[in-house]
């Protein structure tokens, strides 16, 4: 059943519209009740508008009080208006001004998209399409116009008015009534439309830019919790100062402003110069936000404030070209981040959040290249692909021409397509420029959706000393793409010797290679080195230098030599997590592992703890074990999660048992004395010793008392939660005790009830589910909040396949049942919870035939957005 109608969207149509709004003028009367919403658009032919072309202006859910051109109302002739459009039949064939009046109810807005109110607060969201929830407009990207914006609201409810833009007036309306106006000179598209009113608190502080400007800067929040935005403060400031360093982009208005409200279905907002943040990614303190918030913060802050010039000042022509601003923008704030803490710990990071959530994506019914050619709703393609995909492809640009050449290239993007709404097209032609270099195949990555697979075979010919290397690429067929182009991929490497070292080479053919990098841009390459006195291991895809599978003939010997040996850090980790992974996968297919091959991995995770070179945080993730979703996209096909399960607890067990004292030593010598801070040295110490508690806790007896301990010992919350969110994995015998203590230590933070959620979310135990129903039923539950939604449903259909992926179907039929109650507030929320469906065709028959009769019930039994209608679609014709 569906209740809004399904219309696919083509690039192939794309054509500019034949009218162009060249400035807009907004009055907003905010009032309790309802708010008043004139919009005065200055709206001119384009060139070649042929006399008598309509004028269509996108709607959402609108009423028409009022029209006017020019100042004179129109007749109910010249016009047709209702909830989705408004067509002015016959508009003059120059420069004219049309007045439209709108009545918006806020408060009743739970879709979160256009106006809505907050806890209070009035706030805004555009992207992609919320701007025509506010009034009439040409709501695309491509639609650039100066914004001046006029706000009056009571002073009571609304002192603080906030805009796009330089604030330019302000003063007494009268009736207790006050007013702001707000002008943005740079032309924007409406999605970067941003408005705020409310009572907020706020801290200030300023910036200094590298001309000398002074630009003042404020976070506006929730009274009482101004004191939690300091380090997001900090964090700005370092993002600016970066982007000035990197990139020599300086900002360009006189004040920048943040707000944090706690109702938003992003993570954040990069509106021009009033930036709009879920609360998560701002508040922190020591005693609720642990150091992976601290660092979600430092990272979104500068991923917003880098749109600035990657997605404002230069934007989308349309929303199929979504990954030039987002792919591009993320690739910039992992730099960031990578040059703040450790480059291969970040490294690290993103490369695993690329593979739990991307290569799925990629590998299943929702798969779609970085650029699609059609879509039915736009707000379903924010997804991994686009932007973590996307910043992988740009990253491997700037492999491909080196530092000096990709700065060149990024150099000239902004000089070129400064104040404009352009292509992915266009971004990759002014590397060409720049750089002088053929990128024809290399745009294919954007072209082209599904995981490149890399096969790799050697031979070493002692009696000439020569080593072959040959890499086959294939991509499997997706969705909508059944042919697949070879694609142009950069593969760092190097070779070392049997003593552990860099080996070199005297010469070498077959395809190319530039000092540490080959090009493999053929479906299969053989190079033969020459001059090498012994035979080599071959280290492959360093850096992760291409978001690719690889597959080896390397033996788990030669793996595990990478691990001890091998400069770049990065194999090293992927060496023993590639061990771990296929130890844990055999077992679960039936094929336990040799004792020798345990006793090898685990030597190796202690060689890894006692390596004085490597930092805490490496070694924390070098000797964690692959998650069981990770065990499962390795088998890729008829998994049981329940055999997954076993296997890895059986491995964890066969490991740990032998060495529990020597982890319990390194645990105690790793206390983090006070006082608190999130800089990277002292969050390295906290995750490797809650990597090792994780450990203990797993894989003996005696991990659960001191999980128990830590959290009754911990001062703060990075260390509090990981104790108790182990407990809950593992679901120890004090499991339920300290779920129940921290939901009534911290029943007042919003923030900390999340944790709360995704730690209980995550327990694999059978009565998971019925504590879950009775989470959401309980009279208290924010049932509208998209944070709670998707820390607790979120967290469980993508952590917890033991329980979401029941055979019995209990878990796939608990969530569709929230799915549905979710579609009817809020169809963004519902769709991203749905996506985690598309597991289905790796899962074993049985699971498999449950999982989709479950789809099929929500398809046949309720009326469906086009947000939950569309993924449901796709995942059943998967």
């Amino acid at each position: 059943m569906r209740t809004e109608s399904e219309q696919t969207i083509h690039l192939k149509d794309y054509a500019p519209t034949p009218y162009r709004i060249v400035s807009v003028d907004l009055d907003f009367r905010i009032l309790e009740e309802n708010t008043r919403v004139r919009a005065q658009l200055t709206i001119e032919p384009r060139e070649g508008t042929a006399p008598g072309t309509a004028l269509v202006l996108d709607g959402d859910e609108l009423k028409l009080d009022s029209i006017a051109i020019d100042g004179a109302p129109l007749a109910l002739a010249a016009y047709l208006a209702d909830a989705d459009s408004l067509t002015v039949v016959e508009p003059p064939l120059r420069r004219f001004v049309l007045d439209t009046e709108v009545t918006l109810l806020p408060a009743s807005n739970t879709k979160l998209m256009g106006l809505y109110r907050s806890s209070g607060t009035w706030c805004t969201q555009c992207e992609p399409e919320g701007f025509r929830r506010i009034t009439y407009y040409l709501d695309r990207p491509d639609i650039l116009a100066p914004f001046t914006v006029r706000m009056t609201a009571p002073v009571a409810l609304a002192p603080v008015l906030l805009a796009n833009g330089n604030p330019i007036e302000r003063g007494d309306a009268g009736d207790g009534m006050h007013y702001a106006v707000w002008h943005d000179p740079f032309p924007k598209p409406a999605y970067l439309f941003a408005l705020v009113a409310g009572d907020l608190g706020s801290i200030n502080d300023h910036f200094t830019t590298m001309s000398g400007r002074r630009i003042d800067l404020a976070i506006y929040a929730t009274h009482g919790k101004e004191g939690e935005c300091h380090y997001a403060m900090d964090s700005l400031k370092r993002s600016m100062a970066w982007d000035e360093r990197r990139f020599g982009r300086e900002y360009d208005l006189d004040i920048f402003n943040i707000v944090a409200v706690s109702d938003f279905n992003f993570g954040a907002m990069e509106n021009k110069g009033l930036n709009i943040f879920n609360d998560r990614l701002v508040f922190a303190k020591p005693e609720t936000a642990t150091d992976a918030n601290y660092h979600g913060i430092e990272r979104v802050i500068a991923h917003e404030y880098f749109h600035n010039w990657t997605g404002n000042r230069i934007t989308c022509r349309d929303w199929f070209q979504l990954c030039l601003k987002e792919g591009l923008t993320v690739y910039r704030d992992q730099e960031f981040t990578s040059d703040e803490r450790s480059r291969p710990v970040q490294r690290i990071h993103d490369v695993q959040n690329l593979r739990t959530s991307q290569f799925p994506e990629d590998g299943g019914p929702l798969a779609h290249p970085p650029r699609p050619d059609q879509y039915r709703e736009i707000n379903n393609f924010y997804t991994t692909t686009i932007y973590e995909k996307g910043a992988e492809i740009v990253r491997m640009l700037a492999t491909l021409l080196g530092e000096a050449g990709f700065r060149k290239g990024m150099d000239l993007y902004f000089e070129r397509h400064d104040g404009e709404a352009t292509t992915i097209e266009a971004f990759i032609k002014v590397f060409e420029d720049a750089s002088g270099t053929d990128l024809s195949q290399f745009i294919t990555w954007y072209l082209q959706a599904g995981t490149p697979q890399v096969s790799v075979s050697d031979h070493y010919d002692e009696a000439s000393q020569t080593y072959s290397l040959t890499l086959t690429q294939k991509v499997d067929p997706t969705p909508g793409q059944t042919e697949k182009q070879p694609l142009l991929i950069p593969v760092r490497f190097g070779l070392i010797g049997p003593n552990g070292s860099p080996m070199g080479w005297s010469g070498v053919t077959g395809g190319s290679v530039r000092d540490d990098l080959i090009i493999l841009d053929a479906p299969s390459m053989t190079l033969t080195f020459s001059g090498v006195a012994n035979r080599p291991v071959p280290s492959l895809f360093r850096e992760f230098s291409a978001p690719v599978k690889v597959s080896t003939g390397l033996t788990q010997d030669d793996l595990l030599f990478l691990a001890r040996h091998d400069s770049d850090p990065f194999n090293r980790w992927d060496a023993l997590q590639t061990v771990s992974t296929t130890l844990i996968a055999e077992a679960a297919q039936g094929r336990r592992w040799a004792e020798a091959d345990a006793d090898a991995l685990r030597q190796a995770l202690i060689d890894t703890l006692n390596n004085p070179d490597l930092d805490h945080a490496f070694k924390a993730l070098a000797i964690a074990m692959p998650s069981e979703p990770v065990v499962g996209r390795h088998i890729g096909k008829d998994v049981d999660p329940d055999a997954v399960a076993r296997a890895r607890h059986d491995l964890l067990t066969t490991l740990i048992g032998p060495i529990v004292e020597q982890l319990e030593r390194h645990y105690d010598a790793l206390t983090v004395p006070e006082p608190y801070s999130p800089d990277a040295a002292q969050a390295g110490r906290r995750s490797l010793r809650n990597g090792l508690l994780s450990l203990l806790t797993a894989g003996s007896d005696r991990g659960a008392a001191l999980a128990a301990a830590q959290y009754s010992a911990a001062a703060n919350m990075t260390d509090r939660y990981a104790a108790m969110a182990i407990s809950a994995h593992y679901w120890t015998d004090q499991a339920q005790a300290l779920l129940g203590d921290f939901r009534t230590s911290f029943a007042g933070d919003p923030l900390v009830f999340d944790k709360w959620l995704t730690a209980s979310a995550q327990a694999p135990d059978d009565g998971i589910i019925e504590r879950m129903r009775a989470i959401l039923a309980a009279p208290d539950f924010p049932r509208t909040n998209p944070n709670r939604l998707r820390s607790l449903l979120g967290a469980f259909v993508m952590s917890n396949p033991v329980q979401f992926a029941r055979k019995d179907g209990a878990g796939f039929r608990f969530v569709t049942e929230a799915v549905a109650e979710i579609d009817k507030v809020n169809p963004q929320v519902a769709s991203r919870i749905l996506t985690g469906f598309r597991i289905l065709p790796t899962l074993e028959a049985a699971r498999r035939d449950t999982g989709k009769a479950a789809l099929e019930a929500l398809k046949s039994q309720h009326q469906l957005s086009r947000n939950v209608g569309e993924i449901l679609d796709r995942i059943l014709a998967g």
